[in-house]
C-alpha cells in the first residue's frame, strides 16, 4: 500500500484530514522534483567556480540567487491552501463528482444531502488511493533537467584551463611542419620525423615559457627561440635551419644521437625553414612584437591653471599610465619660478609616485596633489610640471609641461610697459557713431528721465559732435573755432560783454576755456621755425630791394597758408566737397544736440555719418600686400593646451612609378603562364622562378596571410622542374596572382566609347558636348 493510502485510511475519521493528507503527498514529491535540477546546479557551479578561480565572487553571486529562488518556491509548494487541493482532487478523479470541497466543512454545517455525498466520499477515497496517489507528479522534467546540468558541468571540468598536458621542459608538444622532397632522395635517407619549438619570453615580459601550437607563431621582441628535431635514423649531414638570410645548423643533443636543436635571440620578424638534404619544410613566419614605451595622459588639470585669490593653492593632478608589459617607476618633476624680470630663481622639485605602481601593474592612476606652499610658492610665482613612468624595460616616457600660476592681486600693470610695442588708442574714443548711439540710448530713456537731465545729457552729446567736427574740419584748414561751419565772427562788444563759459561745458580745446584777450592780427598766433612763410600780404620790410619783393610775389601761389581753407590742404576737389557737406551736416546735428532737439538731429547725425564713410572709400588707396604680421597670440588662452587645428604636419604625396621594366617578375610571371598551358616547360624556367624568389619572400614576411601560400607554390614548382617532373597546376593559378599583385598597376587606358546607333541620339550627344 502506498504512503498516500495509508494516511487516507488512518485518517477516515477526519473528512478534511484526507483532502490535507493528499496535499502533503504531493507538496513531498514537488520538493523532491524542485531538489534534484537544484542540487545539479549546485555542482554546476561549483565546478565552474573550481575550473576558473577569479569568477568565484559572481558564482557565489550566481549560488545565492538560485537559493532564494528555491526557497520562494518550496514555501509556494508547502503553504498551498486546502481548498486548491480539493480542485485539484476534482479535476483529476470524476468519482468525486466536484464535490472534494464537502470534504473540508464540518457536518454540522452541511445539509441533509451534503451529509449524504460526504459520507460517500469518504468510502470512495480510500479506494482511489489504494490505486496509486491522489496527486501524481511528473518527474521526468526534473531528472532531465538534472542530468543536463551534471552534464554540462562535466564539461566544464574537462575544459578547464590548465586541463590541457603541461609541455616538456624541453621542447613542448610536436609542431606539425609540412616538408617537401626531392625525387632524388634515396627512400633509406634520414628524414626530420618530429618537431618541437619552444619560446622564453625576455624577463620583462613576465611571461612563462610556451610551445607554439604551429609553425607560425608571435613573440615578443627578445625571445630565445628554441628549435629541437628528432630524425628517423643517425645522419652525417646535420639539419639546416634557414632563419630568414642565414643559414644556422643544428647541434646534436648530448646523450641522444638523434636530436638536435638550435636556439636564437629574436629581435626581428623573419621566415623560417628547415631543411635536411633533400627534405625541406615549407616557409613559416614569426612575428617579433616589440615592446612599447609607457604611455601617459594627464586628464586633469589643464595646460595652463590659473590658481586665482581666494582658491586654496593646491591643484590636483589625475594621470592615467598604461603599458604593455608594466609600470615600474614614475616620478613627477615640478620647476618652480619665483620673481619678476632678470632676478628669477628656478628650483627642481622631484617627487616619487612608485608608490602607487605596486606589483608592476599594465595600466594605473596617479592622483598626486600640487601643494604650492609647501614647493615654496608666493602670489605671482609659477610652477612648471611633467611626468616621468619607467617600464619594466627601463624605457622612459615624458608628458608635456604643464604651467600653474598663482595670481598676484597687488601688481600694478606700468603705463610705460603697456605702451612698449603697441598701438595705444584713448580708452574713449568718440565718433559718428557712438554720437549716434548715444543720441537713440537717450531718446529711448527720454521719458523716465527729469527734463533738465535730458537736457544736460544732450548738450554733453553736442559738445561731443563740436569736437568731431573740429577734428574733421581741419582736413579744410579750419583751425579756428570762428570759421567752422561757416559761422561769422561776432563783434568785439557782444564778445566782450557775454560772460565765458563755465568750465565742463562746451568744448574740451583750450579756446573754450581760456580768458578772452583783446583782438590780435592773425599772424600773433604763428612763430617763426612753424614751416611757413607767413610774409604775404605785409609791405616790405625797410631795406628790402624790389628784386626780393618780386621774388616774394612769385612764391606767393605755392605758399601754405593755416587761415585759408582753398589752399590749406592737398584734397581732391570731389572730396573736398563731399567733407565740407559732413561738417554742414554736423554742424545742423549740434545745433539741434544743444537745443534739446534729439529726434530733430537723428537725421542729419545719419547723413554725416554715410557722407564720412564715402569719403574714406574714396580716398583709400589700395596696394599690394607686400607680407604678412600675424596677430600676436593670447598666451593665457593657448598656450600648452595641445590644440593642434591648423597645425599639422605638412605631408607631400607624390606617386612614384615603378620600374617601367620588372625583369624578374615579368618573366616569372611568362613562366607560370606557360606552365598553366599544355606545352612543355620552357628553358630557363627553374631559374626564372628561383630569381624571383627572395620579392616574394620579402612580400610575404610583411603579410604572410597573403603571399605565404604563393611562396610555397613557387618552391614546389621550382623542385619539381629540377628534377624533371610534371608542375603540380592546382598551385600555378594562386602562384600567378601573387606574381600579379606585386606588379604595379598599369595606368588607365583610353577606351572607345560606341558610336550612337540613331541619329537623334547622335544629336543628343553632340549638343551635350
Amino acid at each position: 500500500m502506498s504512503p498516500a493510502a495509508a494516511a487516507v485510511t488512518t485518517e477516515t475519521a477526519a473528512p478534511a484530514g484526507l483532502v490535507r493528507a493528499a496535499g502533503q503527498s504531493r507538496a513531498r514529491r514537488r520538493t523532491l522534483t524542485l531538489l534534484l535540477p537544484g542540487l545539479a546546479a549546485a555542482g554546476l557551479l561549483l565546478t565552474v567556480a573550481l575550473a576558473w578561480p577569479g569568477a568565484g565572487y559572481f558564482m557565489a553571486g550566481v549560488a545565492l540567487a538560485l537559493l532564494l529562488l528555491a526557497g520562494w518556491a518550496g514555501w509556494r509548494i508547502w503553504h498551498e491552501s486546502p481548498a486548491a487541493t480539493a480542485r485539484r482532487l476534482n479535476r483529476q478523479h470524476p468519482p468525486l463528482e466536484d464535490s472534494a470541497a464537502l470534504l473540508l466543512r464540518p457536518a454540522s454545517e452541511l445539509n441533509l444531502l451534503e451529509r449524504l455525498q460526504q459520507q460517500r466520499l469518504q468510502q470512495r477515497l480510500p479506494s482511489l488511493a489504494a490505486a496509486g496517489p491522489l496527486l501524481p507528479v511528473n518527474f521526468r522534467p526534473a531528472l532531465v533537467g538534472a542530468a543536463a546540468l551534471l552534464l554540462l558541468a562535466a564539461l566544464v571540468w574537462w575544459q578547464r584551463p590548465g586541463s590541457a598536458t603541461t609541455p616538456a621542459p624541453a621542447g613542448g608538444a610536436p609542431v606539425a611542419l609540412r616538408f617537401q622532397e626531392t625525387p632524388a632522395q634515396p627512400a633509406a635517407a634520414p628524414r626530420i620525423i618530429e618537431t618541437r619549438l619552444r619560446v622564453q619570453p625576455p624577463a620583462y615580459t613576465r611571461q612563462a615559457a610556451f610551445a607554439p601550437e604551429s609553425g607560425s607563431f608571435r613573440c615578443p621582441a627578445g625571445s630565445q627561440v628554441r628549435w629541437q628535431v628528432r630524425l628517423s635514423q643517425p645522419s652525417k649531414t646535420l639539419p639546416v635551419l634557414e632563419l630568414g638570410a642565414r643559414k644556422l645548423p643544428l647541434r646534436p643533443v648530448p646523450g641522444d644521437s638523434l636530436a638536435f636543436e638550435r636556439e636564437e635571440l629574436l629581435t626581428a620578424s623573419a621566415l623560417y625553414r628547415l631543411r635536411l638534404g633533400g627534405q625541406v619544410s615549407d616557409d613559416y613566419s614569426i612575428e617579433v612584437v616589440p615592446d612599447q614605451a609607457p604611455v601617459i595622459r594627464l586628464i586633469h588639470p589643464k595646460a595652463y591653471t590659473l590658481v586665482e585669490f581666494g582658491q586654496p593653492p593646491r591643484v590636483a593632478i589625475e594621470a592615467q599610465l598604461r603599458d604593455d608589459y608594466g609600470l615600474s617607476r614614475a616620478r613627477l618633476v615640478a620647476t618652480v619660478a619665483q620673481g619678476q624680470g632678470e632676478a628669477v630663481k628656478f628650483t627642481e622639485v622631484v617627487t616619487e609616485l612608485s608608490a602607487g605602481l605596486g606589483g608592476q601593474p599594465t595600466a594605473a592612476t596617479l592622483r598626486p596633489v600640487l601643494n604650492l606652499r609647501a614647493l615654496g610658492l608666493s602670489y605671482g610665482d609659477e610652477v612648471y610640471f611633467y611626468l616621468q613612468a619607467w617600464d619594466n624595460r627601463q624605457q622612459l616616457t615624458r608628458s608635456d609641461t604643464y604651467l600653474v600660476q598663482w595670481e598676484d592681486t597687488t601688481v600694478q600693470s606700468s603705463g610705460l610697459d603697456a605702451s612698449l610695442g603697441v598701438n595705444t588708442a584713448p580708452a574713449y574714443f568718440r565718433s559718428q557713431r557712438q554720437i549716434i548711439i548715444d543720441t537713440e540710448k537717450l531718446l529711448a530713456e527720454q521719458r523716465g528721465l527729469p527734463a533738465a537731465t535730458v537736457q544736460e545729457r544732450a548738450n554733453s552729446i553736442g559738445v561731443d559732435q563740436k569736437l568731431l567736427r573740429m577734428r574733421y574740419g581741419k582736413f579744410l584748414g579750419e583751425e579756428t573755432d570762428e570759421q567752422i561751419g561757416g559761422a561769422t565772427r561776432p563783434d568785439e562788444a557782444d564778445q566782450a560783454s557775454r560772460p565765458a563759459d563755465p568750465p565742463g561745458l562746451g568744448s574740451v580745446v583750450a579756446e573754450d576755456h581760456t580768458t578772452p584777450e583783446p583782438a590780435a592780427p592773425a599772424a600773433e598766433e604763428h612763430h617763426e621755425g612753424d614751416g611757413h612763410d607767413h610774409s604775404h600780404g605785409l609791405p616790405a620790410p625797410a631795406g628790402q630791394s624790389a628784386a626780393e619783393a618780386r621774388t616774394a610775389e612769385l612764391m606767393e601761389p605755392y605758399m601754405h597758408r593755416h587761415d585759408d581753407s582753398e589752399t590749406a590742404d592737398f584734397l581732391e576737389p570731389a572730396v573736398k566737397a563731399k567733407l565740407q557737406a559732413v561738417l554742414a551736416q554736423m554742424w545742423e546735428s549740434e545745433l539741434r544736440l544743444r537745443t534739446g532737439q534729439l529726434r530733430e538731429a537723428l537725421p542729419f547725425e545719419y547723413r554725416a555719418l554715410r557722407l564720412l564713410k564715402q569719403v574714406q572709400q574714396q580716398t583709400r588707396a589700395y596696394v599690394k600686400k607686400a607680407g604678412f604680421t600675424p596677430p600676436p597670440m593670447p598666451e593665457a588662452t593657448t598656450r600648452l593646451t595641445g590644440d593642434l587645428a591648423g597645425a599639422s604636419a605638412p605631408r607631400r604625396q607624390r606617386q612614384l612609378e615603378a620600374p617601367p621594366a620588372q625583369p624578374t617578375l615579368r618573366a616569372a610571371l611568362a613562366v607560370v603562364r606557360q606552365l598553366r598551358g599544355s606545352g612543355p616547360p620552357p628553358a630557363g624556367a627553374a631559374a626564372a622562378l628561383e630569381q624571383v624568389g627572395p620579392e616574394l619572400a620579402r612580400a610575404a614576411l610583411q603579410t604572410p596571410g597573403r603571399y605565404l601560400a604563393a611562396l610555397r607554390h613557387l618552391r614546389e614548382t621550382t623542385a619539381s622542374l629540377r628534377a624533371g617532373q610534371p608542375v603540380a597546376q592546382p598551385g600555378l593559378a594562386p602562384l600567378e596572382r601573387a606574381l600579379t599583385d606585386l606588379l604595379p598597376v598599369p595606368p588607365p587606358a583610353p577606351t572607345a566609347r560606341s558610336a550612337p546607333k540613331t541619329q537623334l541620339t547622335r544629336r543628343y550627344f553632340d549638343l551635350l558636348n
